[in-house]
């Protein structure tokens, strides 16, 4: 695999004046990208901040579960602070940074599709190869950091499935024609600034900025028969219809009534 990411040569390209991030730093091992820039919020880091590390030992996943980080991979966390978009607004930002993961693979020859929420599906067999968390930072206001993992180089045969049985790949696995990680990651949060900075000067309009048509045309999940795994235990079977403006996802229930979901697990289900 590539050497380690040049944390200056990064800042250069993709920090003001010359880019569109107010600071980004480079580390080589903690426990969770998230975790350490929700401190930084709290702390008054400042709106696109960016932290990349080599390698996570605790990488967080949706409902507390841990994302397997492997070396070789991409994992960050960047702040937002968008001050412009109304609160029920903010569930997009996972929406978007999965855009911006989708144009990546795409951009080194790798099918790419979008598991709702917050899973880049790779190749043709829809395998995983990258997930999203966005998490809103308490008591700091209009405060968001948003994780990725991405699964850059091969990977090592004893990764478990990713939870709902998807299986695990990268882009190398999945065929990319490219595997500078340096430049992966440059493009990744380059692509992610540029989607971001749409909607925000939208107000968080996903319809006006176009993000919502643009999603829906990369959605695995829509059509799609699915078991939506809701807080409490609680499941919905039924058929995803679409994605509102506000991000949610509106399943069509075996009672034949559309139910709209702002968050949970979904599993893609097999033609019964």
């Amino acid at each position: 695999m590539d050497t380690a990411l040049d944390a200056e040569a990064l800042r250069a390209r993709l920090v003001a004046p010359n880019g569109p991030y107010a600071a980004l730093d480079v580390v080589a091992s903690t426990a969770s990208t998230n975790a350490d820039l929700t401190q930084a919020a709290v702390a008054g880091a400042k709106d696109r901040t960016v932290l990349i590390a080599e390698e996570q030992t605790a990488g967080q996943g949706r409902r507390g579960r841990t994302w397997s980080s492997p070396q070789g991979g991409l994992y960050l966390s960047v702040l937002f602070r968008p001050s412009e978009v109304p609160p029920q607004q903010l569930p997009w930002l996972n929406l978007i940074a999965g855009l911006a993961l989708v144009r990546v693979a795409q951009s080194v020859g790798v099918e790419a599709s979008l598991k709702w929420p917050n899973d880049l599906l790779l190749g043709p067999k829809a395998e995983k190869g990258a997930g999203i968390l966005s998490e809103i930072t308490a008591g700091v206001a209009q405060a968001v950091v948003v994780g990725i993992g991405l699964n850059v180089a091969k990977l090592p045969d004893d990764v478990q499935p990713a939870p709902g049985g998807l299986a695990p790949t990268s882009l190398e696995d999945a065929g990319a024609a490219e595997l500078d990680r340096e430049e992966l990651v440059f493009r990744l949060l380059v692509e992610l600034a540029q989607l971001e900075g749409v909607w925000r000067n939208n107000g968080g309009d996903a319809v006006e900025s176009g993000l919502l048509e643009e999603y829906q045309e990369h959605s695995a999940t829509l059509g799609e028969r699915v078991r939506v795994e809701l807080s409490g235990g609680v499941q919905l079977l039924g058929v995803a219809q679409r994605i509102e403006a506000d991000g949610t996802l509106v399943v069509r229930g075996t009672d034949g009534v559309d139910h709209g979901v702002s968050a949970g697990d979904v599993v893609h289900l097999r033609p019964a």
